[in-house]
């Protein structure tokens, strides 16, 4: 390419790059954001903790079931239409839930945007591979992630800020229509290939990277499903990620709030510095471990650390300060250490299956949080003492312990699977 076309090459692929991750903050968004209309949502139902947690959990079943779909669709349509059609669903998924009138319409708008952004992570991983340099890989990886964390970081103290002067109704509404804007946009100017827009192909994902021959899709993936070296990424992510998710999803604020006395906003500080710290996590885990030239150290060494501090944060009696921040704010940044398993994944598997590869150790993720939303909230229930305040459930600080016993035990699955990684030394095995 000459000197401007190389230039406008990487305009278009950085502008196209803004515009994917920005739409994965709103996965994010809808992803955390049940963790602060909890209550809002308990009382507007009338609800117990076991169908919140299931309300909550209905995006993560359709989620968990989309991924392997969702990397096959990426690996055989292109991530273009994925997008497209993952931001129509996901848009009137949120007009669905925001104008819900009963348990099962929100329920179906949940279903509805898990349904429409269970598709966007792969297809943006797909983006990558294509439009950069394998090399940059993890890196970019942890990029998206720190983008998309910021999302989840709005879901949690800015928005508690927000619905002290709008309804979780309006603000649902409107990402629900901002979603829908994104599709239109992604209509107009998202393409599969930098062909697409008349650049030539890196020759880093198609010459080198380029299938021996076309196959059948479920010839493709039945073949990824065998590939053992590709499991152990996703017990990771199933113990370690999913604990994470489901405690700043949903259970967090009020184990905060209800357990230990905080108010909404106090609790939901906590749970934003968590999610800040894991999106600078999810960055800082890919570049260390380009910069060693490893995967597997990196990936024990975050999951044993994760596991640890959550076993102390249910065992101590938090008290608000500096000391509680610094614990939660470790807690998130250690989580996403786990992020390696989506390059690992990549890394063991046919670049031509990359798509389907990194879908299979994603769902581990959210296997992981569609069981422990609902079990936790049964959980909660079965030790529940009977107190009700204002029609609404009350759990004390030692019905919650109980409940996180069951975080601790995936958090060691988690380790279990991180052991059982197969090291990858940075390059395509």
């Amino acid at each position: 390419m000459t000197d401007t076309r190389h230039t406008k090459f990487h305009i278009v692929r950085g502008l196209l790059f803004l515009l994917l991750t920005f739409t994965y903050m709103l996965v994010f968004f809808h992803r955390m954001a049940p963790g602060a209309i909890a209550g809002d949502l308990m009382e507007v139902f009338q609800i117990s903790g076991a169908e919140l947690g299931s309300l909550a959990a209905t995006y993560f079943l359709v989620y968990s079931i989309m991924q392997i779909p969702s990397g096959v669709l990426a690996d055989t349509l292109g991530m273009r239409y994925s997008m497209i059609l993952g931001n129509l669903a996901a848009g009137a998924g949120s007009l669905l839930f925001g104008f819900a009138q009963s348990y099962a319409m929100a329920g179906a708008g949940r279903l509805l945007v898990g349904l429409g952004v269970s598709v966007i992570f792969i297809s943006i991983l797909k983006f990558n591979s294509i439009w950069f340099s394998s090399r940059h890989f993890a890196l970019l990886a942890g990029l998206v992630g720190l983008i998309g964390n910021m999302g989840a970081v709005l879901s949690a103290g800015p928005l508690t800020h927000i619905l002290q002067t709008f309804s979780w109704r309006t603000v649902f509404i409107a990402i629900g229509f901002l979603t829908l804007l994104l599709s239109v946009i992604s209509i107009i100017f998202v393409r599969n290939n930098p062909r697409d827009y008349g650049f030539p192909e890196l020759i880093s994902t198609d010459s080198r990277h380029r299938a021996e021959e076309s196959h059948h899709w479920l010839t493709e993936l039945i073949t990824v499903l065998k590939n053992r070296k590709i499991w152990p990424g996703f017990w990771s992510n199933f113990g370690v990620i999913g604990s994470a998710y489901a405690f700043m999803g949903l259970w967090g604020i009020p184990y905060l709030s209800d357990g230990h006395g905080m108010t909404r906003g106090e609790a939901s500080s906590y749970i934003t510095v968590m999610l800040f710290a894991s999106a600078f996590g999810a960055l800082f885990f890919g570049w260390l471990s380009n910069r060693m030239g490893r995967r597997k150290p990196v990936l024990i060494a975050s999951n044993i650390v994760y596991t640890a501090l959550l076993t102390l944060i249910v065992f101590v009696n938090l008290q608000a300060g500096l000391l509680s921040y610094v614990m939660f704010a470790l807690l998130g940044f250690f989580c996403t250490g786990s992020v390696l398993t989506l390059t690992c994944a990549k890394e063991v598997a046919h670049p031509s299956r990359a798509g389907t590869a990194t879908s299979i150790v994603n769902t581990g993720t959210f296997a992981g949080v569609l069981l422990l939303q609902p079990l936790f909230g049964w959980l909660l229930d079965h030790v529940w003492d009977g107190a009700v305040l204002n029609g609404v459930r009350v759990y004390q600080l030692s019905n919650y312990r109980h409940a996180m016993l069951l975080f601790i035990l995936f958090a060691f699955i988690g380790i279990v699977g991180a052991l059982c990684t197969k090291e990858t030394y940075c390059r395509h095995i």
